[in-house]
Formats: structure tokens, sequence, C-alpha cells
């Protein structure tokens, strides 16, 4: 980079820095993450006061600095100001934030990363802030096909169309309502339960005698002393749940640019199935992450007014 350079950036963190200044976290398509101050941002008739807030697109010149950048030009592109009108919007781009935050690179082009977060963050806004079932439904559909959207992108996205053991396709039956798949967080996806063999449940151990050493038993000699080579049992593999057909389905369908209608067939998929494949999701997106995803509790915040018995 040269002293100056331009980028556009859109802000998904921001923090108060110094007196009035305000440091902000930005993904941009020709540099990817980058800090910057916005100064002044936080007097009260600041230029850059309105520009310097979160989910807010800019055409911004920056100066570089010693340890950090400073804005010295922004031009709003776009704004997404309607997301702070409801609970579950807000919650939910704060959630698609905070995976972008984790999976952007710095000193890389993020282009198709900021692209993809901009069309999530379009299709939120766009839905209705009614506080009817079917609506805030729509809210965690469209969470749930952008948290999967970005595990795509970044390449950790689970294996939901074959099994991870046969790698045989699977097809949600939705004929026997007691029919189920598995879904294993550390495999990487959905688990055919018929190929599946359940860890035995553990016993209390029993007090085992010394193995005498005998031309038989495999040693190992080290300094003149024999070792026993005892056999170690494998782990058993863990199903973290199990799935209907319809929150298969919508797993399956996750991949595809256009949503699946998620009041669509209402008695084949109900609305607490997008919760359950949300909550799936993220328990496998923060186990790959190493870390938990905040903005988690106030979508458990949003979906509790219409869950009566929540699936977790």
């Amino acid at each position: 980079m040269s002293k100056t350079y331009s980028a556009t950036g859109i802000n998904l963190k921001a923090q108060p820095f110094g007196e009035s200044d305000r440091l902000l976290t930005i993904l941009t398509q020709e540099f990817g993450l980058i800090k910057a101050i916005a100064p002044g941002a936080r007097k009260a008739k600041s230029p850059l006061g309105g520009r310097s807030e979160l989910f807010v697109v800019n055409q911004l010149l920056i100066a570089k600095g010693r340890s950090l950048d400073r804005i010295t030009q922004a031009e709003t592109v776009t704004t997404y100001a309607g997301l702070s009108k409801n609970l579950g919007k807000l919650a939910a781009s704060q959630y698609l934030a905070e995976l972008v935050l984790s999976q952007a690179l710095s000193d890389h082009p993020q282009e198709d990363l900021f692209i993809l977060l901009n069309e999530h963050l379009n299709r939120l806004q766009s839905l209705s802030n009614s506080h009817l079932i079917a609506n805030s439904t729509q809210i965690i559909a469209c969470l749930t096909q952008g948290i999967f959207h970005l595990l795509a992108l970044g390449g950790t996205a689970p294996q939901v169309q074959l099994c991870c053991l046969s790698q045989r396709l699977l097809i949600p039956n939705f004929t026997d309502e007691n029919w189920r798949v598995g879904f294993s967080i550390e495999t990487g996806g959905i688990i055919n339960l018929s190929e599946w063999t359940p860890s035995p449940t553990p016993s209390r151990p029993k007090p085992q005698k010394p193995i005498p050493v005998t031309s038989k038993t495999p040693t190992v000699q080290d300094s003149g002393n024999l070792y026993t080579i005892e056999s170690v049992p494998q782990p058993q593999l863990k199903i973290n749940t199990k799935l209907t057909a319809g929150q298969l389905a919508i797993l399956q369908h996750l991949a595809q640019p256009e949503l699946l209608d998620p009041v669509m067939s209402r008695e084949m998929i109900l609305a607490g199935d997008w919760m359950t494949v949300e909550r799936t999701l993220r328990q496998y997106t923060e186990y790959h992450l190493g870390c938990s995803i905040r903005s988690g509790s106030l979508i458990d915040t949003f979906t509790h007014q219409f869950i009566i018995d929540p699936p977790f």
C-alpha cells in the first residue's frame, strides 16, 4: 500500500478510541480486514459519525499510520439501517458479522466474502418486521442459510448430502415420523444411523491382574527393561444430535442460492425445525472456530418468544 489508499468496506465492529474517535474494524473488498481510526466520529456534528456506524458501506480514503491507519474521507454507498428496527434482524446480522470476522484475512482481497455478506444483510433487511411466527421464522431461515454459505465459502461446510461413514446419498423419509438421521460435529456432517455403532454403556472397571511377559506377548526392550504392548480401543463415533426428515431437508437445501420457503409445506417442515438446524450449525461452527458465537444468546432470546418447547 502507498501512504494513502482507497477501499470499499463495510463496518463490522466499532469501539471508542481516545476522547472522540472511533476505532473501526472494516471488511474491504480490496485488502480484507483492516482497522482504522475514524477521527472525531463520536462528536455530535462529525461528518464521520453516521458513516462509522455498524453495517454501513463506505468508499474510503485512508492514510497509512505507524500503528493505525486513519480515515480521511468517507462516502456512504449503502446502509442497512433497517436491521436495527427488529431484534431478530439485528441479532442475525451481528451473528453473521462474527463469522466474517473469524474468517476474513488481512492484506488479501476478500471480494467474494464482501459480496456474500452484503447479499445476506440485504436479504435480512428486506424481511418484514412483523412479530408473527411466520416472519420470525423467515429471519432464522435467512440467518441459517447465511451461516451455511459462509462456511461453504471458507471450505468448512458440513457434509449434508452423503453419509460421512458410507458416502451414500441420504434422502429424507417423510413417510415415517420416527425416522432420524445423525449429525456428528467431529466427523463433519450427517450419519446414517444404520451405519453407526453406538458407544457401549461404560461399566465399572474390574481390577486387572498383571500380564506376565511370555514368548507370545509382544514386548519392547528399552535400556534392559521389558514393556508389554497393549492395544488401545479406538474412540467411538459421537452423534451430537438426531435430525428429523424436515430438518435434514432444510440442511440439504441450504447450499442453494435461493432459500427454501420456510412456511412452505408446514405439515412436513415445522417452524421449530429451522431453530434446530440453526443451533446444530452453531455448535458445528463453534467447534471448528474454537470459540463461542456471542450473538447466539441474542438469537435464543429472539426465538424463545415463539417456541414453546425448544429443541435443545
